[in-house]
């Protein structure tokens, strides 16, 4: 990863924005599966868009953001399909099972999950940039790293460098993954105006 088209100032606030707004989404998740939800400090950086698959293999589950209200863009959240499928078992009160194939419950499960997991965080920046914030649905597919060129098609445009978040999370020992969040440059940087306008207000 590299931080060349961002300065100091916005990775440092991108790293802010997205320790809090996570956090909140990992209480909201530690509820769901009912055990403890621990992350660590976000990292941040710049990669390519054909560098995003990098970290993953065979099947990975993609769910991609839309924020309909206070910014505007989307972001794309990466899973791998172990983690899915034990969270899902988790929050249908099983031991964590990491066994199987996504289907459609699973799918429905961790729609649900991510559905409530980024409300909160939505709710968070709401509070930090003192504007309502709201996301669609998200959208759920899952995908099979060597088909990237479907990566290709989940932005709307043809940027090739967007922020990658990085952090570790940790499920009482049942899970121990990385989990990823995409988005374009742009939207990282209007993120950042909006917090430094909301800053300067208070």
């Amino acid at each position: 990863m590299t931080t060349d088209q961002l300065d100091a100032s916005q990775i440092d606030i991108l790293g802010e924005i997205a320790n809090i707004s996570i956090g909140n989404a990992a209480t909201t998740l530690s509820m769901m599966v009912n055990h403890k939800v621990d992350i660590t400090m976000p990292r941040v950086g710049v990669v390519k868009r054909s560098e995003v698959l990098d970290d993953y293999e065979k099947t990975c589950v993609f769910v991609q953001i839309h924020y309909i209200k206070g910014l505007s863009g989307n972001n794309v959240f990466i899973l791998k399909e172990p983690d899915v499928l034990c969270m899902t078992d988790l929050m249908m009160g099983g031991p964590g099972n990491k066994d199987g194939e996504i289907g459609e419950l699973q799918m429905s499960a961790i729609s649900e999950a991510m559905n409530q997991m980024m409300g909160a965080s939505a709710t968070s920046m709401s509070v930090m940039l003192n504007e309502m914030v709201d996301i669609s649905t998200p959208d759920v597919n899952t995908i099979d790293v060597d088909s990237v060129k479907t990566f290709e098609k989940i932005f709307d445009n043809e940027l090739d460098l967007f922020v990658k978040i990085a952090f570790k999370m940790d499920i009482e020992g049942l899970i121990d993954s990385t989990m990823v969040q995409f988005y374009p440059i742009s939207f990282a940087k209007e993120m950042c105006r909006v917090f430094v306008e909301n800053k300067d207000k208070m």
